[in-house]
């Protein structure tokens, strides 16, 4: 390479700043030193950047390291939050009304999970509205609640002919009525497991309600031993989940919309719909691919209302029998065309069953419709994933995910599902020793928390599981659990379901889909260990306590390393923490059972 004459110069200036390019060398170098010790302790970035007075002992160097690291601890200043204003009472950070007009109309999209960013996220407590009180216990809260602790009025009044509810004084009564059921909703159930048997013998075992109303349809199918996941929109005046958790059956914030639901694939045994008014037909049948994805494969999807028995019902809805008609004979060729097929009808209730059949699903080409799913479209992600007009069939890798073939209740609980094997790291033998493990862990716990397993404690969290073990060695305590799996982490969801339980996905850097106050119990396994270093830990800790009802509990099973810094964060929320040995009495990971104090807010105080 030639140099001109011009270069020169320039050779003899670079002496001059080599000095300064020396000292960056060596601050670069430092700074990469600083990182690396960071990252080999599992410090937490963000806390590092969020400057919240953190600091970390000191380690030893070399042979002593191991040693020390394992009694080093983060430390934080304390702090004391302060209350949030009243009319957060019923906060939902990533379903917030108010937040809505910033979002598109289209296909209701405004109502999915739209979190603050992070310089807007609230760091005060959420605080109960006037008057409330402890909730009712199970299992008289199926029937009844507080009026102040869900005060809408407006789905009073409004539903009232239809018998959702009746409110009486302080109370509100659930008498178990519903827009298709007048009957009663155990009238309803009854012919729905006429028309469904598998109801009645443990082969269905988990469902989910779309348009839940109360919940009255999964109350009553929890007494037969279904485990029903009942799903509705944050709404300004219905509160629909909000009703269902204060009651103690199990729901969750979401809607089907632009965004798959956060289930993985094949985790249901029935769906159902009851004038849920979820435009089926439109879109190409974009929300019926949906169901079909997280609809076990045999699995049942029952559907009462609109169009169905349109004959006897059409004058009622606004609508004429033609239209009514045209749209029941559309929704049946959709339905066929994804490999669904007529089970059952009566009444108003008409059930289909999801096909096995893989001569039906090799008809699927890129060019039908609906279309076939290439290879590139995980099922099971389903995590701010959006929805494609397409459908995947069901893997032939699985033998045994059928509802045929899946091992009836409560069998199907303690066997290692098939689709283990896709999880990495995992195995039937990794799946007995969970179990084995959790059977320990729940004693010890239960020894800690004399409450666990009585009917102070109803709706349970375990916030980061694997395969649900926590939750199966509760299975016959009075609690239904929601298991949630990390979003970032391995998605094993499809191993609970598998199990006959019930969860999400999620991400603990944001907001759950739920209420504030609806958890008794909050569980968690090393979640800071796993997730410090995205997820900042006050945030989470003020999640916690948004959806932990006063005077809950919360068992944080946490690495020394994090413990006390948990503990005084938690002391600033108002909590009482007291710290315990495991069962195996190791000085590297402790427990804290924590519980929430009932505090009235101060701006309720008059």
């Amino acid at each position: 390479m030639k140099y001109s004459k011009e270069a020169k110069p320039e050779r003899q200036a670079g002496r001059s700043r080599a000095v300064p390019v020396a000292l960056l060398f060596v601050v670069l170098c430092a700074f990469s030193f600083y990182l690396g010790g960071i990252y080999s302790t599992g410090r937490s970035l963000l806390d590092v950047a969020a400057g919240n007075g953190i600091q970390l002992q000191p380690l030893a160097a070399s042979a002593a390291e191991k040693k020390v690291s394992s009694t080093a601890v983060v430390r934080t200043k304390a702090v004391v939050f302060d209350e949030c204003p009243a009319d957060y009472q019923d906060y939902t950070p990533c379903t917030d009304p108010k937040r809505w007009r910033k979002y598109g109309n289209y296909r209701l999209s405004f109502m999915e999970r739209h979190c603050p960013p992070p310089a807007e996220r609230k760091e005060c407590l959420v605080p109960p509205p006037p008057g409330y009180k402890a909730p009712i216990r199970w299992p008289k809260s199926k029937d009844q609640c507080w009026y102040r602790n869900v005060p809408y009025d407006w789905i009073s009044s409004q539903k009232s002919n239809q018998h959702w509810l009746r409110k009486d004084g302080d109370m509100f009564f659930f008498p178990g009525g519903g827009t298709m059921f007048p009957n009663g909703v155990g009238a309803y159930a009854d012919l729905m497991a006429e028309l469904i048997p598998g109801m009645r013998d443990g082969t269905v075992r988990t469902a989910l309600d779309t348009g839940c109303g109360v919940a009255s349809w999964g109350g009553d199918l929890l007494g037969r031993g279904i485990l029903t996941l009942s799903l509705a929109p944050r709404d300004n005046h219905e509160a629909q989940v909000q009703f269902a958790l204060e009651r103690g059956i199990p729901a969750i914030l979401g809607i089907i919309s632009t965004q798959r639901l956060p289930f993985p694939s094949g985790a249901f045994d029935m769906a159902h719909c009851s004038r849920c008014l979820i435009p089926w037909t439109e879109f190409g049948g974009l929300y019926l691919l949906e169901v079909h994805r997280v609809l076990r494969p045999g699995g049942f999807w029952a559907l009462s209302g609109p169009p169905v028995n349109y004959e006897n019902r059409w004058h009622g809805w606004n609508t004429t029998a033609a239209a009514q008609k045209a749209d029941l004979d559309r929704l049946k060729r959709m339905l066929a065309a994804m490999c669904f097929k007529p089970y059952s009808k009566k009444g108003d209730i008409a059930v289909w069953q999801k096909s096995t059949d893989p001569a039906c699903y090799d008809k699927l080409t890129p060019v039908s419709s609906p279309v076939k799913c290439d290879d590139s479209v995980d099922p099971d992600s389903a995590w701010y994933v959006p929805m494609r007009s397409c459908l995947t069939p069901p893997s032939p890798r699985y033998k045994k995910l059928g509802l045929d073939s899946t091992p009836k209740w409560p069998q199907r609980l303690a066997v290692a599902p098939e689709r283990i094997s896709a999880v990495p790291g995992s195995s039937a033998a990794a799946f007995k020793n969970d179990d084995s493990k959790w059977k320990l862990r729940v004693k010890h716990y239960k020894a800690l928390l004399p409450a666990l397993g009585s009917d102070k404690i109803r709706n349970v969290m375990d916030m980061n599981t694997v395969y649900g073990g926590f939750a199966a060695n509760l299975i016959k305590d009075p609690v239904w659990v929601m298991n949630v799996v990390s979003s970032y982490g391995p998605n094993s969801l499809g191993v609970v379901y598998d199990r006959g339980l019930i969860g999400a996905n999620h991400d603990w850097c944001e907001a759950f889909s739920t209420y504030p106050r609806t958890y008794d119990l909050l569980h968690l396994d090393g979640l800071f260990t796993a997730e410090s270093h995205r997820c900042e830990m006050k945030f989470v800790l003020l999640e916690m306590d948004r959806i932990l009802r006063p005077t809950g509990y919360a068992i944080i099973r946490e690495s020394s390393y994090f413990l006390d810094s948990i503990a005084t964060i938690a002391k600033g929320m108002r909590w009482s923490c007291e710290k315990h040995d495991t069962e195996y009495k190791a000085d590297k990971e402790k427990i804290l059972i924590c519980q929430k104090k009932f505090w009235s807010g101060k701006h309720n105080q008059h």
